[in-house]
């Protein structure tokens, strides 16, 4: 067992931030109630209301949670850049829930839909366990690109082609569901990607393309 915690002992880093987060989104959750800055864009009215997409919704927590332990185990390098990103975009969010409270009014009144089923039972206890508030940047949708990403960047996942394609299309269907369900706006989607992009050049320095040193080159008059 110490030779076990000894030589996975790295893993404590994501496990040490996460009471740090969840203890502030949950002060956030208690107090952001009633007044916040509406977060809300006409192109939201485009987007239908769809129950089904409560299944790859509620899949990004076992999508996140198992893709980290995987990485823990099987490769510390992308580890570390992994929990990098993760880390540094949730502190941007509670820093901006803080400073900036946000929240929706999309969420649609289930009782008007007309139509009951096992999608809307398991959509109202989402909406009794999670409000309407902090809600942009879309966590959803930043964590599940960032694991996305990893799987991608992973040295491990080269021949694995398979498992990234079924990484990237449950990470599309996660990003399509935070708005489907009414749970997010697009502005809190876009400002997701947004954020990720500027976190991701971060830690994956060695992705990026070097820039060609000019070369010298004698020349000779004649």
């Amino acid at each position: 067992m110490l030779r076990f915690l000894k030589k996975y002992r790295h893993g404590i880093l994501i496990f040490a931030y996460l009471p740090f987060y969840l203890l502030w989104f949950f002060l956030l959750e208690q107090h952001v109630t009633e007044h916040f800055y509406v977060i809300e864009s006409s192109l939201d009215s485009f987007i239908p209301f769809n129950e089904y997409f409560i299944l790859p919704y509620l899949l990004w927590f076992p999508f996140i949670a198992i893709s980290v332990l995987y990485f823990i185990f099987r490769d510390k390098t992308e580890y570390y850049r992994l929990c990098g990103v993760l880390i540094s975009g949730m502190t941007v969010f509670l820093i901006v829930s803080t400073i900036f409270p946000n929240g929706i009014t999309l969420r649609p009144d289930l009782s008007t839909l007309g139509r009951e089923n096992v999608f809307i039972d398991l959509i109202r206890v989402l909406h009794q366990a999670d409000t309407s508030t902090n809600v942009c940047p879309s966590i959803h949708v930043y964590n599940s690109l960032a694991v996305c990403f990893a799987f991608f960047a992973s040295s491990h996942m080269k021949k694995k082609h398979l498992l990234k394609i079924a990484t990237l299309t449950l990470t599309v269907l996660i990003c399509l569901s935070t708005v489907f369900l009414k749970q997010h706006s697009v502005i809190d989607v876009f400002c997701a990607i947004a954020l990720f992009l500027v976190t991701v050049p971060v830690f994956y320095r060695h992705l990026l393309p070097k820039r060609s040193q000019p070369t010298e080159t004698a020349t000779r008059q004649i």
